[in-house]
């Protein structure tokens, strides 16, 4: 099952992607779970298959806006440097870096979220706005200390991201969360699909587009930290609840790393398509 969160009429909901139009599962569970997460977290999201058959899907995507998938998750956590080839082209580039021992994370804060068709935004500060294709998994049970053979009974579903980077802020420090922070380039959606339209996935084809051309082209089987033991990791470190986000990494391609840099601006369209999952797109554009 897709599902996504949007407006519709000046109202916040969340419902059931069916081909062209959604059913509208916060208005039908008004009052109970007022956002996605909150569903996610319930007894009836095991049950969902059979609610959404006895509605109509009365509402044409064209007519929504959507919404990050989460729109306001209490945490986001990202991952750096997890596909082997993409931290080879940072070596590549002159960055000193070691292959980590453990997942290397850092947070993101989810006012930086933008939605599916909603724009990018490059800052007034910088000219180095780099595109960065991947995966997202949501938290469906929550957790501390969840063992990597119970990791994926904890996943609600998996969702297309763009972290977006703004660079020269990003390694203003060796935190590199500054440049991960801005407003309007976390890009998220358009929905998540549930975990069991997905048996494995860590083998999905992913690929990053700008302008129609592509600039990365991977498959999530070459992550370095696999998803059992991301989810271990961070649950060690956090109380995981249902609608965290987390996002796996990104692999080689990013327009850091050419010889000259290229980098996203005013204009632009992007794309990040995961195979069985869908594809994220957004315009960019320059901060007002």
């Amino acid at each position: 099952m897709k599902l996504a969160s949007f407006t519709y009429q000046g109202r916040e909901s969340w419902g059931a992607v069916q081909g062209d139009k959604i059913v509208d599962l916060g208005r039908h569970f008004a009052g109970r779970y007022p956002g996605l997460a909150d569903f996610i977290a319930s007894g009836d999201f095991a049950e969902r298959d059979r609610i959404v058959q006895g509605l109509n899907a009365d509402i044409p995507l064209s007519d929504i806006t959507y919404l990050p998938v989460i729109p306001r998750p209490e945490k986001i956590v990202c991952l750096v440097r997890n596909y082997m080839d993409h931290h080879q082209e940072v070596l590549a580039a002159g960055m000193q870096r070691e292959l980590s021992e453990f997942p290397p994370i850092f947070l993101r804060v989810w006012r930086s979220q933008v939605a599916h068709g909603l724009p990018i935004i490059r800052p007034k500060v910088s000219e180095q706005l780099d595109w960065e294709g991947e995966m997202a998994l949501i938290i469906g049970k929550g957790g501390r200390h969840i063992a990597p053979a119970d990791a994926y009974s904890h996943i609600a579903g998996y969702a297309c991201y763009n972290d977006a980077s703004i660079r020269e802020w990003q390694f203003h420090a060796k935190q590199i969360a500054a440049g991960k922070n801005f407003v309007g380039t976390g890009a998220f959606g358009p929905w998540m699909v549930t975990a069991d339209e997905i048996p494995d996935p860590e083998n999905l084809k992913l690929e990053l587009r700008l302008n129609g051309k592509i600039e990365q082209s991977s498959n999530t089987s070459n992550l370095i930290f696999k998803i059992p033991t991301i989810i271990n990791y961070c649950s060690t470190i956090f109380d995981l609840v249902p609608g965290d986000v987390i996002v796996t990494g990104t692999p080689a391609g990013v327009g850091w790393s050419r010889k000259p840099p290229h980098f996203m601006k005013h204009g632009d369209v992007v794309e990040v398509e995961i195979e069985k999952i869908g594809i994220l797109r957004n315009p960019v554009v320059n901060e007002a």
